[in-house]
């Protein structure tokens, strides 16, 4: 933390809470400290100016007490967390507060151990694990050597029974204190150790969340790119030539008419394969591909378009053992998509193999074509085949190609697959 630790943004104000509702059992016997005529007359205060009546200092204890308990609720406004020295002196004055309120209170000062606990669990936030030990260790040392002066303060009044019998109490109160700050150590510990992890854990949803959102944007500027750079390759060559077909037919069409019949065929056959490619990539910006069917009958869907549009002969062979989620399915049809868009513009082939299947946990594509091939040393850089392989590496799976000019083209996608898959 940079800024000092106050109300507004205290960590965990339940913690505040519990520190005044302490504080408020040390204020208690200020208020019961009036004797009562129905009860007995109680042996004197034992404190130093109970033995000590010469002092300077115990005319005024009972003030002085209170304002160190006042200092000591006000201090617990403002915690410092930017500066160890700071960190220390601050420490240091509520440990001097404390003696205080515990030597110079008489019975205001019987409560003092609550005011340890408020120590410790405040050097809990300021401090890290070592300097939490240590504050822990002071705050036992002090109330053992506070303890062992009131036992002394007995011997000193020459009661040496109640003196042994004090001393038995104080050591089970010891321990039992000892293992009540540990306790409060420990417990800080955990809580702001988890704490930590949540604020971590947030941050770091926090930057997933970010960089989803590029890898949107930018996955949708890619596609954007490459369908504009589809319809300027494939849709604007076939319109170019379409109109220059056309301008052709109407400069023959009295002069030569069986000529200018020729050029208009050929524009009605650039005019069907530009309807085809725009077809095409309106399927393509579909978003949801698989709602309201399986990822069998996408792909066969998609199969009979292929054949319907290229002629070429699709072969496919499924075994899907498992419910699929939605994003491996989904990723999967457009791995599918794109290896038979680009069969249709590159392989000149007449014949693709599909196998989708289902093996030891993982999902295994192959799309096989009977093609030209082509060299992968110098074709494998394109947009479509990069595509392909973000889709598999995203799902931590692999995509291999196997191609060779005049062999044909193999994709192998191996994607693994959730263990509560059913």
């Amino acid at each position: 933390m940079s800024r000092s630790i106050k109300i507004k943004n205290h960590p965990f104000p339940s913690l505040l809470y519990l520190e005044w509702i302490l504080l408020a059992i040390a204020v208690l016997p200020i208020i019961l400290s009036s004797p009562s005529p129905h009860f007995r007359p109680k042996p004197p205060e034992l404190s130093i100016c109970s033995i000590f009546p010469d002092l300077s200092i115990c005319g005024v204890f009972p003030e002085l007490a209170i304002y160190s308990l006042i200092i000591f609720t006000l201090m617990g406004f403002r915690l410092p967390t930017n500066n160890k020295i700071t960190k220390i002196i601050y420490t240091a004055s509520e440990i001097v507060l404390i003696l205080i309120a515990g030597f110079f209170g008489g019975r205001f000062g019987r409560p003092f151990p609550f005011l340890y606990i408020i120590l410790v669990a405040r050097s809990c936030l300021i401090f890290n694990f070592s300097g939490r030990l240590v504050v822990t260790s002071i705050s036992f040392i002090l109330s053992l050597l506070t303890t062992q002066i009131k036992y002394q303060l007995f011997n000193y009044q020459g009661l040496p029974q109640q003196g042994e019998r004090f001393r038995f109490l104080s050591l089970n109160w010891s321990l039992t204190f000892g293992l009540s700050l540990v306790f409060v150590l420990l417990m800080m510990n955990a809580v702001l150790s988890e704490r930590q992890s949540r604020e971590k854990l947030a941050v770091a949803n926090e930057k997933l969340r970010q960089y989803a959102m590029r890898i949107e944007n930018q996955a949708t500027l890619e596609e954007r790119n490459r369908i504009a750079r589809e319809i300027h390759d494939s849709l604007g060559h076939s319109l170019t030539a379409l109109n220059l077909q056309l301008e052709t037919a109407l400069k023959l069409w009295q002069s030569n008419p069986g000529k200018a019949q020729t050029f208009l065929s050929r524009a009605k056959e650039l005019g069907s394969n530009a309807l085809k490619d725009v077809r095409q990539s309106v399927s393509t910006m579909r978003s949801h591909p698989l709602e309201e069917q399986s990822l069998e009958q996408a792909i066969t869907i998609l199969l009979e378009d292929f054949y319907r549009s290229t002629g070429i002969l699709p072969i496919s062979t499924f075994q899907i053992d498992y419910t699929l989620p939605i994003e491996i399915s989904t990723a999967v049809y457009r791995i599918i998509q794109e290896s038979l868009t680009n069969i249709s513009k590159h392989s000149h082939s007449t014949e693709v193999k599909l196998e989708l299947i289902t093996i030891k946990g993982s999902l295994w594509l192959m799309v096989q074509d009977n093609g030209r091939g082509f060299d992968l040393r110098q074709n494998t850089t394109g947009f479509g085949l990069q595509s392909m392989r973000d889709r598999a590496l995203a799902l931590g799976g692999e995509m291999n190609i196997n191609s060779t000019p005049g062999s044909g083209c193999q994709i192998i996608v191996d994607i693994p697959l959730p263990r509560f898959t059913s």
